[in-house]
């Protein structure tokens, strides 16, 4: 009888755990994953906030800048070669300077910088000048592995939501409803946020220098132990966002990956009630 009973009692926690995997599984593939890494991409990931637009406008603004530099000089090399060698040449001038010249490659370039700037430095700002937060988080990096705090939810008993975000091996991935191109990308736990927040982050180590970069964000925080920094961004586009670690911690340092999950306000209001009993999966239904 016993027997029969750790059977049955087996059979129905299979059932339980292959019924969680499957929602897990649904619940990945029903986000889209925006922020990925291509592998022999050149271009930046899809924006998935204003400030990662206006980064990745700024950059091509100024690849357009640099390019045509980079031309003109190679046109002007172009000319001297052809003009100014000693067959074509063979007289060279003999004068020493040529004040005009000199006073427009000195000013041209002040001016390129100062245009440059106008742009750049209100990006700049935009990052530094940390709002109100909508949503406070705390990450710290450990060696190697992230771990968040939602410091503003709190359970009935009065703890706070914390967790802890490992990478997935290559046979869990698929139960999580990954596919095999995420390793090393994809988290057992995610951070999830939602769109149109503003969200608050405080990075911080716990053994050494780590940093949270989120490409498609347009963000990165150096996690210093015994310190606090702080990023923010508002996301405006639902889907799954891969990051990285990207201040070389250790033997592990390419093993420790984020993964954020943007969805709608009611789905991350139901995760949040979720969270507090210590179901951290996402339901999106």
């Amino acid at each position: 009888m016993n027997m029969r009973l750790m059977s049955s009692f087996n059979a129905v926690a299979a059932v339980g755990v292959g019924l969680a995997l499957q929602t897990s599984s649904a619940i990945a593939q029903a986000l889209e994953i925006v922020g990925a890494p291509i592998p022999g991409g050149t271009e930046h990931q899809p924006a998935g906030t204003n400030i990662a637009a206006g980064l990745q406008w700024l950059d091509h603004m100024i690849l357009v800048i640099i390019s045509a530099i980079v031309a003109f000089v190679c046109l002007l090399l172009l000319i001297i070669i052809v003009r100014f060698n000693r067959r074509a040449n063979p007289t060279p001038a003999t004068f020493t300077h040529n004040s005009p010249l000199e006073i427009a490659w000195t000013i041209i370039p002040i001016l390129i910088l100062v245009f440059i700037g106008t742009f750049s430095l209100p990006e700049l700002f935009k990052q530094q000048e940390i709002p109100q937060a909508d949503i406070l988080i705390k990450v710290t990096g450990n060696q190697w592995y992230w771990s968040y705090e939602y410091p503003d939810v709190v359970d009935a008993n009065g703890e706070t939501l914390k967790f802890d975000a490992l990478r997935l091996e290559k046979d869990q991935l698929e139960a999580a409803g990954y596919t095999q191109n995420e390793y090393l990308l994809a988290t057992d736990n995610a951070v999830i946020i939602p769109t149109g927040k503003t969200i608050v982050m405080q990075v911080t180590g716990s053994d050494v220098i780590h940093a949270w970069a989120m490409p498609a964000f347009g963000v990165m925080q150096s996690g210093v132990p015994g310190r606090i920094g702080q990023l923010w961004f508002k996301a405006d586009r639902e889907g799954v966002y891969f990051g990285q670690c990207t201040t070389l911690c250790g033997k592990d340092h390419a093993y420790m990956p984020i993964t954020v999950k943007v969805v709608s306000q009611e789905a991350y209001d139901k995760w949040v009630e979720g969270a507090k009993g210590g179901n951290l999966t996402l339901a999106m239904n």
